[in-house]
């Protein structure tokens, strides 16, 4: 296998884009890695979406994008993996050139999700989900990460207030991301009382409706100290696993283990500890997900999620800082452009260009995307060259 670079990434500001199309919005961003990148040729592109045929109307993405970008008739295709189709698009993207079979990849990432009301975004959504033994009979996202919460509090004596307590940390984040959709802080008392979604799950606990796209362009690495006039950023790990769709299959509703069978595969082939990662982006859809997420990916030990919340160990300056860039809490969760995203913000932090959130000596970093509520999940480990 060829060793592999980020070369150029390039999004927009992410929020409710009503005079932008689909098509509008991915060009904008490839436009914006390609220009990053400093090339001018593009060999193969994977585009990573959860539902454009619901969301937007609109399927063959492969055909519409590469046509409206200017490439055809290059290889282009759409990849599905439902929350983390823009993981699973990297990681195709991750093979390809690594396999030799292509030298210059643009991965990208899109969703229009606020074309239609409240009610047609939740059902595309819920497609998701396991539809004949969980949406059926009324469950809904929001419903199955609460009762996620209510188990992992029961047994962990996790708490309301280290709950919302992401969502603080998130939203202090992304008032430093330009890019973010909501540069908006809030409060604990302010999450604990807003809108009840599911108990004990409020609107502040949940990710929001967006609209964005996020590209990055790969190269081998010979390739890029030649090509780029940035300094390239090495995929050394990667890692896709499975589990089962349905939260009522599980024995132990608080373990995410395809994000932790991802997470052994990543370590394992870039040869490092979850103790040597400086920093992560993971996949924060409700404030429980990432207290269970950082516990899967071994950040710290089982049940102790909440705990290393409220003591700060997740913020900027503490030792495993967890979504700068503001998460998908505040930066926004178009779904199948979130798992580019995570990339992206952890290119611009080893790059050192993070701003004011940016993270001292920050050499190596994590991204965690996931689909569902976690049937599908991607790790992927990223080093400074």
């Amino acid at each position: 296998m060829r060793e592999v670079a980020i070369i150029g990434v390039g999004m927009q500001k992410w929020g409710e884009l009503w005079e932008k199309s689909l098509r509008n919005i991915f060009v904008e961003a490839a436009l914006a890695a390609i220009d990053d990148a400093g090339i001018d040729r593009i060999d193969a592109m994977y585009v990573g979406c959860m539902s454009g045929g619901l969301f937007a109307g609109q399927e063959h993405l492969g055909s519409l994008l590469a046509d409206y970008l200017g490439v055809a008739p290059i290889p282009a295709v759409r990849v599905e993996s439902a929350c983390a189709s823009g993981g699973i698009a990297l990681r195709q993207g991750f093979i390809d050139v690594a396999s030799g079979m292509s030298d210059i990849v643009l991965v990208g990432g899109v969703e229009k999700m606020t074309d239609v009301s409240g009610d047609g975004a939740t059902y595309a959504l819920a497609t998701a989900a396991d539809q004949e033994y969980e949406v059926f009979h009324g469950v809904t996202f929001p419903g199955l990460y609460a009762m996620i919460a209510r188990e992992h509090m029961r047994r962990y004596r996790t708490t309301r207030e280290q709950l919302a307590l992401v969502a603080v940390k998130n939203h202090e984040n992304g008032l430093n991301n330009p890019n973010a959709q909501y540069q908006q802080k809030v409060n604990v008392d302010e999450v604990i009382n807003s809108t009840m979604i599911a108990d004990p799950l409020t609107v502040l606990d949940c990710s929001p409706i967006t609209d964005g796209a996020a590209c990055v362009i790969l190269s081998p690495i010979e390739m890029a100290f030649k090509l780029s006039k940035n300094l390239p950023v090495v995929i050394s790990g990667s890692g896709h696993a499975t589990d089962t769709i349905g939260l009522y299959d599980r024995q132990d509703l608080t373990a995410f283990n395809a994000t932790s069978r991802a997470a052994e595969m990543a370590y394992k082939m870039a040869g490092v500890k979850p103790d040597e990662i400086d920093l992560a982006e993971v996949h924060d859809c409700f404030t429980i997900a990432e207290i269970c997420i950082i516990e899967a990916l071994g950040f710290v030990d089982r049940g102790k999620g909440g705990e290393a919340t409220k003591s700060g160990l997740t913020a900027i300056g503490g030792k495993i800082p967890i979504n700068t860039s503001g998460g998908l809490k505040s930066k926004g969760h178009p779904v199948g452009a979130t798992g580019v995203a995570q990339a992206i913000e952890i290119v611009e932090q080893l790059r050192g260009k993070g701003g004011a959130r940016q993270v001292k000596n920050a050499r190596r970093g994590l991204t965690q995307n996931m689909g569902g509520s976690g049937g599908s999940a991607l790790v992927h480990i990223l080093e400074s060259k």
